[in-house]
């Protein structure tokens, strides 16, 4: 393992999660809170361990992250891909099983805009012929 202490930024919809990584017992704090106050869904805090597990780092380093913008769902994939990029500064030997799972491609699918004249992006309004 190269360096002592890794940074680096997630994104996922409009989150924006600032991950900090380094040598320690595995614990993760999330502005300021622990893992399980801050975020209450299995399947996300199973979305946020992923790239640990995978690398066999879990238990291993010490996460902070500030993450900001967006649901909580968007906030666990923002979280996934800042540790995923930290991950890769901490040891880039981690590259190609991180790749492979698709953790270092940023998701860009966003929210499509509203059209004037429509009800959402693509949903019309009713029609009605009388």
């Amino acid at each position: 393992m190269a360096e002592e202490y890794c940074n680096a930024t997630g994104r996922r919809k409009s989150a924006v999660a600032r991950v900090y990584l380094k040598s320690g017992t595995g614990q993760i704090v999330i502005n300021k809170k622990s893992l399980d106050d801050y975020v209450d869904r299995e399947t996300n805090k199973m979305v946020i361990h992923q790239p640990l597990v995978l690398t066999g780092t879990h238990g291993k380093l010490d996460v902070t992250i500030n993450v900001d913008g967006g649901g909580i769902s968007g906030q666990a994939g923002a979280i996934r891909h800042g540790i995923s990029r930290a991950l890769l500064e901490f040891n880039p030997e981690f590259r190609e099983v991180l790749k492979r799972a698709g953790f270092l491609t940023r998701d860009s699918r966003v929210k499509e805009r509203k059209k004037y004249g429509r009800k959402g992006a693509r949903a019309r309004f009713q029609y009605s012929k009388r």
